[in-house]
Parts: structure tokens; C-alpha cells; sequence
């Protein structure tokens, strides 16, 4: 496709609509030398006049008059293009991934807080365990687990996965008092499915920290998403292992408390990712900046969590 030069038909554009070249200076806020160095290029490569020039005044040539109905459909149809292309952008819903355990415990009871303060932004969650592609057309951004490093990905913390017991207030008695860490043994332990599978174990960690490298863990029920660790535990099956994500709401209304105050800092947390100029987009960084301010709230109301 052989195209005459661009900037050259721009100015042409504007020096035929307007019917001078002085005015076509102004509105593209350039000298007159400018308009009428580029216009002669084009008539040059087009091997034709395109105006006629008087002292103060000129005129389409009737080469620049059959030229001019081409050049005024191909800048329409560009307008029309660059206007759905943003409303495509401003329009269509901002989709996040984010693990199902974390979205069900943590951010969907969040999400009417960011409708009510972006009311024009739609939200599409993709709630998933499968590593989805951030930074294409369908998804914008993401909250993973792991250790902050992605490849050709931005990521911000969001919270740490420190971790500790809890469970129902009601499973706690006293002839099973909890004094030290090495006690929690005397009840059922709820483990996840997922991280034995994966060679760790947030119980043999917790008690290694704490002093106890020798305790024997026995779990009586396993699990592979933490929300459902967690329930198992609101529902007074055993003590689980939680973190502020996962079990700070529950601390908080009292459906769970901390049976001893013993917490393990791990090198693992809850990632904000998104494509590198992400943040560009008005609406990625509404979300973004919305997730931290939720999270910065919730670790420090969860650090003052109930101890049983």
C-alpha cells in the first residue's frame, strides 16, 4: 500500500476546510511556512496542484477538490474509530482474577465499598486457582499468591501471609487449656490439602518456629481452598491455620478468635499484578489504590484480633 505522506494530508485537511493557510497555521498551531512547505510536498508526490494561490486567498484546484472527498472520509471513519476505541476502553467492565478462597472471604464482601465510590466502573471477578494471562484484553488485573515475582508484571503487596491458629470460641474448653504452642495438639487439627500436596506444612512450620521441631501433627480433616478451612473451623471441627485475609473478618465479629497469640512470618503473600502502564488506565488504578486502602485497614483492625 503505497500512502502519501501523512502529516503532509493533514495539513491539507485543514488548509481546504478552512480555505486558508493562515487559519490552517492556527489551528494546528504552526507557522504558515510550515502549511505551505508540507502542502507543496504533497503536490509534489501527487504530481498535481492542489490549490490555486492569490495574494490573500486560495483555492482547491479541481485536483484538490477530487482529493479532498477522500481525505475528508478517511479523517471521519479515524475519528470514528479513535471514538469507539475509548468508549470500548471507558465502557467495558474491569476484570480481576483472584483466587476463589480469596475472593469469597475477603473480596467480595468489599465490593459494594468500591461500587459505591466508583459507581461508573464495572466490575467482572474471575474467581479461579488457574494462573490466568494479566495485561491482555481480558483481564486487567490481579491479586496472586506468592512471592512478588512475575514475569513482565508489576506487583505491589498487599498483605503478608503470616500465619496462625484459629478457631471456633466454642471448641476451646478448659480441661484442654492452651498455655503454650505445643497444646494446640490437644485438638483437632484442620490442614490444607493443597500446600501438603506441595511438600509444606503450615502446622510443622508454626510449631518449628515456636519451639517445637519434634511435634507430631495429626490432622483429622483436610482441606484444599483455605475458605474452607476456615468454615471448618468457624463450625468448631478443629483449629486452622489462618492468615489476616482469610480470618481477619472472622476475628473480627467474633466467629473465630486465636486460641494463642503466636504468630509465623512467611516470605509468601497476596500480590496486586498488573501489566507494566497498567496504571495509566483511570479505572486500574481506582482498583488499585481502593485494594490498598482496604487492606491497609484490615491488617491493622486484624493485629488487635481477639485472643482466647
Amino acid at each position: 500500500m503505497r500512502l502519501p505522506p501523512l502529516k503532509s494530508v493533514h495539513y491539507f485537511e485543514a488548509a481546504a476546510r478552512l480555505q486558508s493557510f493562515t487559519k490552517a497555521a492556527q489551528e494546528l498551531n504552526v507557522t504558515h511556512s510550515a502549511i505551505s512547505h508540507q502542502i507543496k510536498a504533497l503536490e509534489q508526490w501527487l504530481g498535481q496542484p492542489l490549490f490555486e494561490r492569490k495574494t490573500r486567498q486560495v483555492r482547491l484546484t479541481e485536483a484538490g477538490k477530487r482529493f479532498l472527498g477522500p481525505v475528508k472520509t478517511a479523517f471521519e471513519q479515524l475519528a470514528d474509530g479513535a471514538a469507539e476505541i475509548t468508549r470500548f476502553g471507558k465502557d467495558r467492565p474491569l476484570t480481576v482474577t483472584a483466587l476463589p478462597s480469596l475472593a469469597a472471604k475477603w473480596l467480595v464482601p468489599r465490593l459494594s465499598d468500591f461500587q459505591r465510590q466508583y459507581p461508573e466502573i464495572q466490575v467482572r471477578l474471575s474467581a479461579t486457582s488457574t494462573v490466568e494471562t494479566i495485561g491482555g484484553r481480558d483481564i486487567d488485573l490481579g491479586i496472586r499468591f506468592g512471592r512478588g515475582q512475575w514475569d513482565n508484571l508489576e506487583s505491589e503487596l498487599l498483605a503478608r501471609n503470616d500465619i496462625f491458629p484459629v478457631c471456633a470460641p466454642s471448641l476451646l474448653t478448659a480441661d484442654k487449656p492452651i498455655r503454650e504452642p505445643r497444646d494446640v495438639l490437644q485438638y483437632p487439627l484442620l490442614t490444607d490439602s493443597d500446600w501438603m500436596r506441595s511438600g509444606y506444612d503450615e502446622w510443622s512450620d508454626w510449631l518449628k518456629q515456636a519451639g517445637f521441631p519434634e511435634a507430631k501433627i495429626r490432622s483429622n480433616l483436610s482441606l484444599n481452598f483455605s475458605n474452607l478451612l476456615i468454615q471448618a473451623a468457624i463450625d468448631g471441627l478443629g483449629i486452622a491455620m489462618g492468615n489476616v485475609i482469610n480470618a481477619g473478618d472472622d476475628l473480627r465479629h467474633g466467629r473465630l478468635v486465636k486460641p494463642i497469640d503466636f504468630t509465623v512470618k512467611t516470605d509468601t503473600g497476596y500480590w496486586i499484578v498488573y501489566a507494566k502502564g497498567a496504571l495509566r488506565q483511570p479505572k486500574v488504578k481506582a482498583f488499585r489504590d481502593w485494594l490498598m486502602e482496604q487492606a491497609s485497614g484490615h491488617v491493622a483492625v486484624c493485629t488487635k484480633a481477639k485472643v482466647a
